[in-house]
C-alpha cells in the first residue's frame, strides 16, 4: 500500500516537473551566434568609419560668425523682451545666450564657429522672445547670403541684416552680424592624430606573453616565537633538583 501510494506521488512530482519535451537547442550555444554578432559588429564600425570620413571631407573650411547685436521695432513683451538668436548653417543649429531686458535693441557679442559644408551659402537667422512658463515666442528671422569674398578671399565682413516678421517682409528691424572664413585648417590641428575606435569582438581567445616572467622578491614569513609562560611554582623546579641530587649522591 505504502508503495502504490510512494509511485503516484512521485508521478505526481514527475508530471508537475516536466512539462513537456524539451527542444533539442536547450542549453546550448548556436554555433552561428558568435558569427552574427562578429559581423553585426563590423557593420556598426563600417558605418561610423563612413560617417567619420564622410565628415572630415565635408568640413572645407570654417566661419566663424559674431552676432553683435540687434534693432528691432516692436516690443512684443508684457513686461520686456528676453531675446536670444537661433543660426541654422546647413543641418547644424547654434545659439547664443539670453539678453536679460534686451527688449527691442539686445546685445549678445557671440562668436560662433561654424565648420563649413561645401554648397552651403545661407544662414538662417531667427530672434526668440524667451518665456518662463511658456513657449518661446519667435519674433524676426532671415536668410542671410554668405558674401562671396568672405569665402574665396577670408576677407571680415560686417554688415545690418534686414529682418521679417509681423511687420512684415524686412519690416521687422535688423540684426548687426560679422563673418570671417579660415578656408585651411591650421597646422596643429592637420597634424592631429586620427581618432582611435575601439572594435567589439565576440571571439577573445588567450594570447601567450610575450615577455619573459620576472621573478619578485618577497621576504619570507617570520615564524612568531611562542609565548613564554610564567611557572605557577616558582620554587618547584629548584627543590626538585636538589631532591635528584640527594637521592643519587
Amino acid at each position: 500500500m505504502e508503495t502504490t501510494k510512494s509511485l503516484e506521488q512521485y508521478e505526481e512530482w514527475r508530471k508537475r516537473a516536466f512539462l513537456g519535451p524539451l527542444p533539442p537547442n536547450f542549453l546550448r550555444i548556436e554555433e552561428t551566434t558568435g558569427n552574427n554578432q562578429q559581423e553585426e559588429a563590423d557593420r556598426q564600425a563600417a558605418i561610423v568609419l563612413q560617417q567619420m570620413q564622410n565628415q572630415t571631407m565635408s568640413m572645407m573650411g570654417r566661419l566663424t560668425i559674431t552676432v553683435v547685436q540687434a534693432r528691432l521695432v516692436k516690443n512684443y513683451g508684457f513686461t520686456g523682451m528676453d531675446p536670444y538668436v537661433r543660426l541654422r548653417v546647413g543641418h547644424t543649429i547654434y545659439e547664443t545666450h539670453t539678453d536679460r531686458k534686451g527688449g527691442k535693441n539686445p546685445h549678445w557679442n557671440k562668436v560662433i564657429q561654424v565648420f563649413l559644408p561645401p554648397g552651403v551659402n545661407k544662414i538662417y537667422v531667427e530672434i526668440y522672445d524667451e518665456y518662463s512658463f511658456t513657449m518661446d515666442e519667435l519674433i524676426a528671422w532671415g536668410h542671410i547670403d554668405i558674401p562671396s569674398q568672405v569665402v574665396e578671399k577670408g576677407t571680415t565682413y560686417e554688415d545690418w541684416y534686414l529682418l521679417s516678421g509681423k511687420q512684415g517682409d524686412n519690416q521687422e528691424g535688423s540684426i548687426n552680424l560679422v563673418l570671417s572664413y579660415q578656408a585651411r585648417y591650421p597646422k596643429s590641428y592637420m597634424e592631429m592624430p586620427a581618432p582611435v575606435m575601439m572594435i567589439p569582438s565576440t571571439n577573445v581567445t588567450k594570447s601567450t606573453t610575450p615577455f619573459a616572467p620576472v621573478n619578485v622578491y618577497t621576504e619570507p614569513p617570520v615564524n612568531p616565537t611562542p609565548p613564554v609562560l610564567a611557572s605557577l611554582l616558582p620554587n618547584a623546579e629548584i627543590e626538585l633538583k636538589q631532591v635528584c641530587f640527594r637521592q643519587f649522591s
